[in-house]
């Protein structure tokens, strides 16, 4: 009696039919918003172009119907630089049980290692009759080797038959996905169309700010207009996009670099059997075929360096904490692999001073003269034409010739606050020039040092010379002025037309100190 009951409880068992696992896909979102962060470390140099180290906020609107009960939603184009941990799914009536990032791509190599030990088609092409057959085989080899395949006739490596061949798959294998994708589990109590939005950190974002700089012809003011301009490192485009960017220092102790290690990506290198050469004897076999090449850099900076100017008005600024906001007023697309532009400022007559400056190690000896750099300095005031943050970027300093503009430099600037003192250096003047000298005080005998200033154009030159030395050191000035600032001693002079101004100087050196406190002199 027991042992009927507990057959007939096992065929009821096996009866019930086992449910399959409901899935549900979401091609695209609806609606996207990425908020872009600068890299930390970058300072103010250029945007990498190819490998941006910044990092960006995305948030993704998406329609999703679901079935009642557990459900596997799988999110699809997402940026392929997720940092899967971050990811925040708000508007699931169930709420999220798991999630996990399908990193694995589809790609040739990846598409022939999942198919290995299972039947393909193999399609080859006669090159003199044009007659293509198809025939079954058996991957046997995967991609980290020569492809080996079973046929009929036997075991051969792919595209070693010297005929135009390739392999026709009738499904893709568990796993893989067309592109970059989310996976959450849920568990709804019932079947429903929902809203949901996808929050996520990415790598491969970076921003800057490009300034162009144009001088009036009066040579006292200069309009001063930016672009804001984004890089996408990544393969996946952000379309119709509302953009942010944040300027300034954000702290940030997470490794992302190591939160975003993506699965192995297996490379495919089709490989023939060498034939041997019986030739004296010995056999010998050619030199297997080097791998195919990587991508050309100039095609890969023609796909980076995509820039399109999608906006005339400027990107409103908001504060954000410290931190300052900049929210594009458009839409726009954030296409993979390059770049975008959009206005960020617009400035007309700001008032600066030109002045001519050298950095100078007061110890040093230089005989041969040198060139002074071309400073433009400007306050930023409102009353001065700007009184807004500047975030960091190059800047391409226009003068007028001839009823031309042409390029005087190419500057970089740092981030600014309101407030401060604005210092673009334009250039070099080869004829507003300063030279070093040693000598010996006549009345004592002891050395002294000179800097001499030459200025052969008609009109007087306003000049600031920094003396960098250690913090204890004492320079003494014969006849001139000097005072420390910002860690250096400052000579400010002005060189008169087609003349010359010198400095001498006595340099003293701080006392070292021992190691039980004592000082020793030097």
């Amino acid at each position: 009696m027991t042992v009927r009951l507990l057959l007939a409880l096992l065929l009821s068992w096996l009866a019930v039919p086992v449910r399959a696992q409901n899935i549900v896909t979401s091609d695209a979102p609806t609606s996207v918003a990425v908020t872009i962060y600068r890299d930390p470390g970058r300072g103010a140099g250029d945007i990498n172009v190819y490998y941006p180290q910044g990092f960006a906020l995305v948030t993704e609107k998406r329609r999703i119907t679901l079935p009642q009960g557990d459900a596997v939603i799988r999110f699809e184009a997402v940026v392929d630089g997720m940092i899967a941990v971050s990811a925040v799914v708000t508007g699931l009536p169930g709420g999220v049980i798991q999630k996990n990032r399908d990193a694995k791509l589809l790609s040739p190599a990846a598409l022939l290692d999942g198919m290995l030990g299972h039947r393909v088609h193999l399609r080859r092409t006669n090159r003199a009759t044009g007659e293509v057959r198809e025939q079954e085989v058996v991957i046997r080899s995967g991609p980290e080797n020569a492809v080996v395949l079973e046929t009929a006739e036997g075991f051969e490596g792919l595209r070693c038959s010297g005929l135009p061949e390739t392999l026709v798959y009738d499904d893709i294998p568990a796993g893989l996905s067309a592109r970059p994708t989310l996976s959450v589990t849920t568990n709804s109590p019932e079947a429903a169309t929902v809203d949901v939005t996808l929050t996520y950190l990415t790598t491969g974002f970076d921003w800057a700010a490009s300034y162009v700089a144009r001088v009036a012809p009066n040579g006292k003011t200069l309009d001063l207009s930016a672009w804001l301009t984004v890089a996408n490192g990544n393969a996946v485009s952000l379309p119709d996009a509302e953009m942010l960017a944040v300027a300034g220092r954000l702290n940030r102790e997470s490794d992302y670099d190591s939160l975003t290690s993506s699965a192995p990506s297996p490379y495919l290198a089709l490989q023939c059997w060498p034939l041997p050469d019986y030739r004296f004897g010995t056999e010998r076999y050619p030199p297997p075929p080097p791998p195919p090449p990587p991508p050309a850099p100039m095609a890969m900076a023609a796909r980076m360096e995509n820039i399109v100017v999608t906006a005339s008005r400027v990107a409103r600024q908001e504060d954000l904490g410290d931190l300052k906001l900049y929210r594009v007023p458009v839409h726009v697309d954030v296409n993979a692999k390059g770049q975008k532009q959009v206005a960020l400022l617009e400035r007309t007559t700001v008032p600066f001073t030109v002045y001519y400056a050298a950095d100078i190690d007061a110890r040093t000896n230089e005989p041969e003269s040198q060139p002074l750099k071309r400073v433009m300095r400007m306050k930023n005031e409102t009353a001065q034409g700007l009184g807004l943050p500047l975030p960091s970027g190059g800047v391409a300093i226009f003068a007028p010739r001839q009823g031309e503009s042409l390029l005087l430099a190419d500057s970089r600037l740092r981030d600014h606050a309101i407030g401060e003192t604005v210092k673009l250096e334009a250039g070099i003047s080869a004829q507003h020039r300063y030279q070093l000298g040693l000598a010996s005080d006549p009345t004592n005998g002891r050395p002294i040092r000179e800097v001499t200033l030459t200025n052969a154009t008609d009109r007087s030159a306003y000049a600031e010379i920094r003396l960098n030395a250690d913090d204890g050191d004492t320079l003494t000035a014969k006849g001139s002025t000097l005072h420390r600032k910002d860690g250096a001693w400052l000579w400010a002079t002005t060189v008169p037309a087609n003349g010359r101004v010198r400095l001498v100087y006595t340099f003293k050196s701080a006392p070292q100190r021992q190691t039980d406190g004592s000082a020793l002199g030097r």
